[in-house]
């Protein structure tokens, strides 16, 4: 049981995977930078000056009715980004190995074997017997001619 939790452990999977988390955790905050800082002050300038940017409240005066449209906004955009890079660096580069990979193990045409040759030999040469005649060439015993 040990032996199997080893294995995968060293196939590098898990290796890989902990690696793109990272990756991907380290990647979306630099878009979340990019969209909040960028992105949604752009939006927030459609909004009027009364509100925090592109949204209004339900009731006025109250804090927590503040429905921002900006922020989901932001969040589409993040996840498009995100989504976009991870297909393009990843998805897409890896698909096209696997293609590769494919065209590689695919079996070409095969060279004929031995017996295949020799067969093939065998029936040339009994064609070839049947289409002319066969003319005898041992020398005849019967004897001189009187």
């Amino acid at each position: 049981m040990l032996k199997g939790f080893k294995d995968f452990l060293m196939r590098g999977n898990v290796v890989d995977l902990a690696v793109a988390v990272v990756i991907g955790t380290a990647f979306t905050a630099i878009v979340t930078a990019f969209t909040t800082s960028l992105i949604k002050p752009l939006i927030a300038s459609l909004g009027s000056t009364e509100t925090k940017g592109l949204g209004f409240y339900i009731r006025s005066g109250k804090e927590d009715t503040y429905l921002d449209f900006s922020n989901v906004i932001n969040a589409a955009i993040n996840f498009v980004i995100v989504a976009a890079v991870v297909y393009f660096v990843l998805v897409l580069p890896i698909q096209k190995i696997q293609e590769r990979r494919k065209r590689g193990e695919e079996a070409g045409p095969s060279e004929p074997t031995n017996v295949e040759l020799l067969i093939e030999i065998r029936d040339l040469l009994a064609a070839q017997q049947q289409t002319t005649p066969v003319q005898n060439t041992a020398p005849d015993r019967r004897g001189p001619a009187i």
